[in-house]
């Protein structure tokens, strides 16, 4: 069912997909089988919807980033968002330009995904987690909610990031402008756990299977299962 009350410049719906009052769907916007868009979303030019994925009310996909004359970054992009099968969309999230989420992935309340980032299939984005520009996410990966990623990362896949991490790209803090070589955050390797509130600094690798305990601050690289812990944090013991 699509409510008299919406405003649809697409033909491309699939079947049975409702759409509720006052969702705004552009011209050149696709939508599969079988979703569900509720109320009061917008879904821009450019955007693809799989099948049986579900929009919840105040979600916006296909935001165009722009500076402001503020930004030390010139936002770079591409005018497209696909959204794999039976992924979960949740209120109020805000998903830029440029942006590909694979299947059956979660993005909770309120999140916030810029431009340049890819998101596997079966993964979860908590609520009122933001995800910055380039930032590239495996599947299978869980990231809690409150966490902030900083752009130019890399995540793999099966990692667990716990709720209210902070990670950064730039020890300069802005000083010397922006270079995608010099503004880099930290990797995160497949199957590393990084516990709740830890903070990860610029350029560091976390190894495979590697856990960052809570609270702790990541000045340097951390081997592949080596468990870390403190400020600085430093290794504690080995993964069997």
């Amino acid at each position: 069912m699509i409510s008299e009350l919406a405003v649809i410049e697409t033909n491309a719906i699939g079947s049975n997909t409702c759409i509720g009052e006052f969702a705004v769907i552009r011209k050149g916007a696709m939508i599969g089988s079988n979703s569900i868009i509720h109320p009061h979303v917008i879904i821009a030019d450019g955007v693809e919807i799989g099948d049986g994925v579900e929009i919840f009310p105040g979600a916006v996909l296909g935001k165009e980033p722009k500076g402001a004359g503020a930004l030390a970054r010139t936002p770079v992009f591409e005018r497209f968002v696909k959204i794999g099968n039976h992924c979960s969309i949740g209120p109020h999230v805000v998903i830029y330009y440029d942006v590909v989420i694979g299947e059956y992935s979660l993005i909770g309340d309120g999140a916030s995904i810029r431009e340049q980032c890819l998101i596997g299939s079966r993964t979860v984005i908590g609520r009122q987690v933001t995800i910055n520009y380039n930032v590239r996410i495996g599947d299978s990966v869980k990231i809690m909610d409150n966490s902030w990623l900083a752009g130019n990362m890399v995540i793999g896949d099966n990692v667990f990031i716990s709720g209210g991490v902070f990670t950064s790209n730039d020890n300069d803090i802005g000083q010397h402008g922006y270079s995608d070589e010099l503004v880099v955050g930290p990797s995160i390797e497949s199957g590393a756990m990084i516990g709740v509130g830890a903070k990860l600094l610029p350029n560091i690798v976390v190894g495979h299977n590697a856990i960052v305990g809570a609270g702790a601050v990541v000045t340097k690289s951390v081997p592949a299962n080596t468990v870390v812990m403190g400020i600085p944090a430093k290794p504690v013991r080995t993964r069997e």
